[in-house]
């Protein structure tokens, strides 16, 4: 089974909702508050579960499905377009995206990254785990993945443009990986500056 979508490779891509592209409105309170709720979920920069490295899946049951079916709430609940397991605090290797409002969302289990074009961009991105961070990060465009789908069967993803970053962000919190390891170090250094700014700030507040 394979899937694949061709995305505008001039879109902001953010994997979560920050920079998340296209641009989206400001968002009303209701939607606010949704939001804050699911945030609520999502593990921080900080906890040791987002350095973990996820374990494979190997029981393809209703527990399986339901941990994908309230991945896929909070995710569109934060309006992010992409969400691993271990954000969650759960060490599967599963993650959830979808690149669009207006399309459900596609769960990937125990993916693997299967080649990468030579072909690389550097865009913005997000993260629901590091608020208000937003980092240039450099990833190849075309990539092609193989996976799993929630009843077990293999399945291959080819993905390009803001598909295959979206992916290649939520596998790296598979493995432990943040965004603020794909880029220098002084760059790094200023956004944990601006993190602790921004957490004293709440704080006071």
């Amino acid at each position: 089974m394979a899937q694949s979508t061709d995305t505008d490779e001039n879109l902001t891509a953010a994997t979560e909702p920050e920079a998340d592209a296209p641009e989206r409105p400001e968002l009303d309170p209701e939607t606010r508050a949704r939001r804050d709720a699911a945030l609520a979920h999502v593990r921080q920069l900080g906890d040791p579960v987002l350095r973990a490295k996820a374990l494979n899946v190997e029981r393809f049951d209703e527990r399986l499905a339901q941990e994908i079916e309230r991945m896929g709430r909070l995710m569109v609940d934060a309006v992010g377009i992409g969400l691993a397991a271990t954000q969650l605090g759960v060490l599967h290797r599963v993650l959830v995206y979808a690149v669009t409002p207006d399309t459900p969302a596609i769960a990937l289990i125990n993916p693997r990254l299967e080649w990468s074009g030579d072909e690389l961009e550097t865009i913005e991105e997000g993260c629901l785990s590091l608020p208000g961070v937003h980092l240039d990060v450099e990833r190849p465009i075309h990539v092609r993945v193989s996976a799993q789908d929630p009843s077990g069967a293999a399945i291959e993803v080819q993905a390009s443009g803001l598909e295959a970053r979206v992916i290649q962000h939520e596998m790296d919190h598979l493995d432990g990986v943040l965004i603020l390891d794909r880029v220098p170090r002084d760059v790094r250094k200023q956004a944990m500056r601006a993190l602790r700014e921004a957490e004293a700030g709440s704080t006071s507040a």
